[in-house]
Order: structure tokens, then C-alpha cells, then sequence
């Protein structure tokens, strides 16, 4: 046996192997059941995977790629069946990354091959799995022909199982319920009301006066016509008058200089909007630690990681800070790259009569 039939075969699958280890590892980063739940919503939702579907695929995919990253290593059925498998994963998975590159450009986002450990672009990741499957193909050419009739079949589905079963266990699913604690809430916001536009009058007011009516009442007061916002489960009066919503994750260091942010924007400005916080269930025991660094303590609701990603809505990502007046939505930052918050331009936002938000 030559050394390039020793080493190089080794080389490979020992390359293949940290490839999908890092992988799996990586989508459980910074904690199972966050990183999944958020792989779930960034990426499985988008390609039409129900929210009763993709907690079963999340975790099935990431203990396949556990399975595939041990058995590249071992001797059993390695020709027939794990390199066909590992090659058919990647290709399934480029393939997936070229159409969204060709449909949606793939030059930015985070694919979440590795989660959000090391976030990768479509194209970047379509190029790292090229190189692995010319890698396997390699591996074929060059690893020597071995008779694998006696190879055990057990050992595959017993890896395999294994795996998939210990991401339901260090990862469970959990029933989707949206509140979580109501610490933190006003006196005021203990109980719901329901939410109507004002000037809502009997079905005999024909349309075209009613809007005349809303018209004339909006220049008067110079204020927009309340509106629900659909945030009213989490704070009864968010829809009256003018808000400050924030969508944070309490460890998140983003979500704490922007926090910081406003509550320095805030002790310069008697006027300014209300600060309400909706904060994901991620590290929910560093909320007082959060509000010590921001520097001062606002109401706040926590809900699960999956309906939080919800109602932060698709695409966005935190830190999230959204203006709302009477319910309307004005102004919605989020991220940290071009959405991101602008403490100047929302300080300008706030300082402008609805009249002028409105004719913008």
C-alpha cells in the first residue's frame, strides 16, 4: 500500500468528519433548544415546513449529520452506503442554497449550515460543500477496494438512532405557548381590552362620510386614528398613544447597547415615547442584570423562542425596536446590519407631528 492509499484516505474522511461534526455542533450553539427552535424559524419555515413538521426534521437532520460525522470514520458498508449518504446530503443541501442564491441573490444572510457560531452565505456555503463532495469523490478513487459483505448493517442504524434520540432528549420539543411570565407588567396592563378603531360608528354611516369623519378628526387632533397592532396580549394599552416597542433577547449584547441607547435618549426627553419590552425566553435569568446595564427597568413580557422569532416577523432578526402611535406603525428597526437601529434618526422621527409622518 502506497502512502498516497494510507494517508490521503484518512485525511479525508478525518476532514468530512470535523466538517459535519462542527455542523451539528454549531446548530445547537448557543443552547439546544434556542438554536434549534431559531434554525426551525430562519430557515425550515421559509422552504414550507409547518410548525408541526419541523420540530421532528430539525432534529431528525442534525442527528443524521451527528451519525454521518462518527460512521465516515468506521469500516462498516463505509463505499456502499456512508459516502453515497454523506455525497447525497451535500448535494441536497447545495442544491437547496443555488436556487435560493438564483432567486434571492447570495451574497448576504446566514444560511445556518453552521447556526449562528459561524454564519456563512448561501454562496459561501455552496462552496464549501463543492469542495467536500470533490473531497468524497476523491476518497472513492483513492481508498482501496475492500469486500464489505461482512460488514455489520446494525452499526449504521444503531449510530444513526442514537443520535437522532439524543437530540430529543438534550433538545425537547415544547408546546408553543406565547406567554411566559407576566413580570414586569404596569399595574395598568393586568388584564386585556379589546381594541377599536375610534369613531368606529353603526353600520348606517355609509363609508365615503366615515372617512370623511376620520379625515377632520386626524387633522384636529393631529394624531393617527387608533389602529390594532396586534400587540395588545402583551401590553393593553400598547395601542394608545405613542410606543416604543423592543424586541430583545436578554444576553444579547446588540440588544443591550441599543436598550442602553434609549434610555439615554429618554432621560433627555420628558416627551418621549413609552419603552415596552418583549423579550425572547433565552437566558431569561439575566433580565435583571440587562436592565441594570441599560439603566433603568421597563415593562416587559417574555414568550417562547418560537413565537418570539414570530412575532419579530419573518427575516428580521434582534435587535428589534419599533415606533408605534395609536397602534400605527411608523418606524421598525431590526438587526445589525442595514435595519439596524439609528438612535439620531429615531430621536428626529419622534420629534415630528403626525402630519408630517404622514405626508412623508
Amino acid at each position: 500500500m502506497t502512502a498516497k492509499e494510507k494517508y490521503v484516505p484518512i485525511a479525508i474522511r478525518i476532514s468530512i468528519s470535523f466538517l459535519f461534526l462542527l455542523s451539528a455542533v454549531a446548530k445547537l450553539y448557543p443552547s439546544p433548544y434556542f438554536a434549534i427552535s431559531t434554525f426551525e424559524v430562519k430557515q425550515l419555515y421559509p422552504l414550507g415546513f409547518s410548525g408541526d413538521i419541523a420540530p421532528f426534521f430539525s432534529r431528525i437532520l442534525i442527528g443524521i449529520e451527528f451519525a454521518l460525522g462518527i460512521l465516515i470514520l468506521q469500516k462498516h458498508y463505509l463505499r456502499k452506503l456512508v459516502i453515497p449518504a454523506t455525497l447525497l446530503m451535500l448535494a441536497v443541501f447545495t442544491t437547496h442554497l443555488s436556487i435560493v442564491t438564483f432567486q434571492n441573490g447570495g451574497n448576504s444572510g446566514n444560511c445556518g449550515c453552521f447556526g449562528s457560531l459561524l454564519p456563512m452565505t448561501p454562496i459561501q456555503a455552496i462552496l464549501k460543500n463543492v469542495v467536500a463532495m470533490i473531497l468524497l469523490v476523491i476518497l472513492l478513487k483513492v481508498m482501496p477496494k475492500k469486500d464489505e459483505s461482512k460488514s455489520n448493517f446494525w452499526v449504521l442504524t444503531t449510530a444513526t438512532v442514537f443520535f437522532i434520540l439524543l437530540l430529543f432528549m438534550i433538545a425537547p420539543m415544547q408546546a408553543e405557548s406565547n406567554l411566559v411570565d407576566v413580570t414586569g407588567s404596569e399595574p395598568n396592563e393586568t388584564a386585556e381590552v379589546e381594541l377599536i378603531d375610534t369613531l368606529k360608528t353603526e353600520p348606517k354611516v355609509e363609508t365615503k362620510k366615515l372617512d370623511t369623519i376620520n379625515k377632520i378628526v386626524e387633522v384636529i387632533k393631529d394624531e393617527p386614528l387608533q389602529h390594532n397592532s396586534g400587540y395588545s396580549a402583551y401590553f393593553a394599552s400598547i395601542d394608545k398613544g405613542r410606543k416604543t416597542l423592543c424586541f430583545f433577547v436578554p444576553g444579547c449584547d446588540h440588544c443591550r447597547e441599543v436598550a442602553k441607547e434609549l434610555t439615554e435618549m429618554k432621560a433627555k426627553d420628558k416627551n418621549f415615547p413609552e419603552i415596552k419590552i418583549i423579550f425572547m425566553n433565552e437566558e431569561a435569568d439575566l433580565i435583571p442584570d440587562f436592565f441594570k446595564f441599560a439603566g433603568a427597568k421597563y415593562p416587559y413580557k417574555i414568550i417562547e423562542v418560537i413565537p418570539f422569532w414570530n412575532v419579530l416577523g419573518t427575516g428580521k432578526d434582534t435587535p428589534g425596536v419599533k415606533y408605534l402611535w395609536n397602534g400605527n406603525e411608523f418606524k421598525y428597526y431590526y438587526g445589525i446590519t442595514d435595519n439596524k437601529f439609528n438612535a439620531s434618526e429615531f430621536n428626529t422621527l419622534i420629534q415630528k407631528p403626525y402630519s408630517a409622518l404622514k405626508s412623508k
